[in-house]
């Protein structure tokens, strides 16, 4: 008996948020070109989602972005969205959402291909985090996936809080955490897997009642759980990639990490 034919997989696409300027870190560059062990931090993010087989990257510019624009010039598979206002990630998100649509236009069947997205300010993500979330996310069938780590020291981090028999519940900013939530050591790491179709929706339902007045890409696992969609969380990013660059100090914390790693 012949073998069934299997669907070749759907060829993932990432959406890398790089409009902040960085007030913190001095200078006039947007953060995401600050050089970590000679690199822009972009780059390396840029270069790992290479490594791990995603090759179409929408990469997001706000502020001075035809520099960011400039400094990735040679890099194949890579386009550009602008984000003309800060209004939160969920805006920073859907500002590629046009060019998202476009792909998905030619093929009807696109509507499934998963969207990658992570910051360009996060140069310690590894390869085979990205690889690990992917395979998790077809593994589950979800139409939401995040990548988390766990960490020792959690401060400043988004929690991942859990039912009791571990299933994904919603993600709880410190300032907003009970000391209980607190005490969690899953976090948040702004790195997601989401099914098309399901991120246009729910970037769609968005809203920007809160203290801030901005559209957060965080509520968009909790609307897809309302819809009944499955959404989850995974713990596949390593501690190493729990460190940021803030500041001047985070960046050559940052550097050394990245020079002892390879």
């Amino acid at each position: 008996m012949p073998a069934t034919p299997t669907m070749p997989p759907i060829a993932p696409i990432a959406i890398v948020l790089a409009a902040g300027k960085g007030t913190r870190m001095g200078g006039d560059l947007p953060k995401v070109l600050f050089e970590a062990a000679g690199k822009p931090l972009v780059r390396w993010v840029l270069d790992s989602l290479a490594a791990a087989g995603v090759s179409d990257r929408i990469v997001v510019v706000g502020y001075r972005g035809e520099l960011v624009k400039q400094a990735l010039a040679d890099l194949p598979g890579v386009s550009f969205a602008l984000q003309t206002e800060q209004r939160g990630t969920g805006d920073a998100v859907a500002a590629a959402a046009e060019l998202l649509r476009a792909r998905l236009a030619a093929d009807p069947a696109e509507s499934r291909r998963p969207v990658v997205i992570v910051c360009g300010d996060s140069p310690m993500l590894r390869p085979e985090s990205v690889t690990g979330l992917l395979d998790q996310f077809a593994a589950r069938g979800a139409a939401c996936l995040l990548g988390t780590a766990v960490t020792d020291d959690p401060s400043g981090l988004g929690r991942i809080v859990r039912a009791t028999d571990g299933r994904f519940q919603k993600i709880v900013e410190q300032k907003d955490a009970t000391a209980a939530e607190r005490a969690i050591h899953e976090v948040n790491m702004s790195t997601y897997v989401f099914e098309s179709r399901d991120l246009l929706r729910a970037l769609a339902g968005l809203g920007n009642a809160n203290a801030s007045g901005e559209y957060y890409l965080t509520d968009c696992p909790g609307l897809l759980l309302q819809e009944g969609r499955v959404v989850d969380a995974v713990a596949c990013l390593d501690q190493s990639e729990t460190l940021s660059v803030n500041t001047p100090e985070q960046l050559a914390v940052v550097s050394e990490a990245l020079r002892r790693r390879s």
